[in-house]
């Protein structure tokens, strides 16, 4: 009995030992190091209910709004999100605004949505959409719509034009270009 107790201290006392050399090793580490930054999340990010998200599907100014209704864990519209970065950054002065919102649950803020933005660099305004009660608010956003996303609008003034799929960036491009005369 007396050596498997000697054993078991053993272990323990090597065991930590070891672990905490490895742990050493790793934190100095420089890609620890970015890990450890992009795990905090240093992101604002502004959640709306849908009464709060209505300012940004109805306004009334001379820009083209293009808002996206996406998910992190909605693979196409994972895919269809540089095509907005890049339709962001050439039409940058032509009066353009895209907004991303994200569906993703709210429990997955910090956890998945946060760190994806900061991994995508994401520059476009990306807000999140908390508002459960979806059979309410999907058919003000537009009647047509299923709920099914990718969803997007593109509005300005009078003007607008809903669309329930997933774009290639010519595609987004075709449509965007509807609005600039």
């Amino acid at each position: 009995m007396k050596r498997y107790l000697f054993m078991a201290t053993l272990l323990f006392v090597f065991g930590c030992g070891n672990k905490n050399k490895q742990t050493n090793l790793i934190s100095s580490a420089p890609e620890v190091k970015e890990i450890d930054a992009f795990m905090k999340n240093d992101i604002a990010l502004e959640v709306y209910d849908f009464n709060g998200l209505k300012k940004f599907l109805n306004r009334t100014d001379d820009k083209i709004h293009v808002i996206n209704f996406w998910a992190t864990w909605c693979a196409p519209c994972v895919k269809e999100l540089p095509y907005f970065e890049k339709l962001k950054s050439e039409y940058v002065n032509e009066n353009v605004d895209i907004t991303l919102v994200s569906l993703d649950f709210p429990h997955l803020y910090e956890s998945k949505l946060k760190p994806f933005i900061l991994k995508e660099k994401l520059k476009s305004k990306v807000v999140a959409l908390d508002d459960v009660d979806s059979n309410s608010w999907i058919p003000q956003v537009d009647e047509t719509w299923s709920g099914a996303i990718p969803a997007t609008i593109i509005y300005k003034n009078g003007k607008r034009k809903f669309y329930e799929k997933s774009f290639t960036y010519e595609e987004l491009e075709h449509e965007l270009k509807q609005f600039l005369n």
